[in-house]
């Protein structure tokens, strides 16, 4: 399926994804490349959130403001990933990320990681499509 500049592949010859997520993501035009969030409060720069899901919220959150501060919005992403401290909260983290992308979701990768910067649980960052 085709979102403006952003084409979502899947294919039957590949397993499944098991999360919201696409195989793959096609895009022409510019790439904002937008850094890892960690779950910041805007106003503080203090965590937000005791669990992994509350945090990924706050993730997303940013990312999606930082996407409109480039001209486009966190749902032309083409690729996500999502560094987590234990991967017993993939179930969880996948809940809230698929509020964000309810239909045609980026490609994306989860990876565990010892630690993250502040004692945050989850950290994310994106490619974004920009322009046509």
């Amino acid at each position: 399926m085709s979102t403006s500049n952003r084409q979502i592949l899947n294919t039957p010859d590949a397993a499944p994804a098991v999360g919201p997520y696409s195989h793959a993501a096609r895009v022409s035009g510019e790439l904002l490349f937008i850094s890892g969030q960690i779950p910041l409060d805007p106003a503080t720069s203090e965590i937000v959130g005791a669990t992994p899901a509350e945090q990924a919220r706050r993730c997303l959150q940013s990312l999606e403001a930082i996407a409109r501060a480039g001209g486009t919005s966190l749902a032309q992403a083409v690729k996500v990933t999502i560094y987590l401290i234990d991967m017993a909260a993939f179930a969880e983290v996948n809940e809230v990320y698929a509020e964000f992308f309810p239909s045609d979701p980026p490609a994306r990768v989860t990876v565990a990681v010892a630690g993250l910067p502040k004692g945050s649980l989850v950290e994310i960052d994106a490619v974004v499509a920009v322009g046509a």
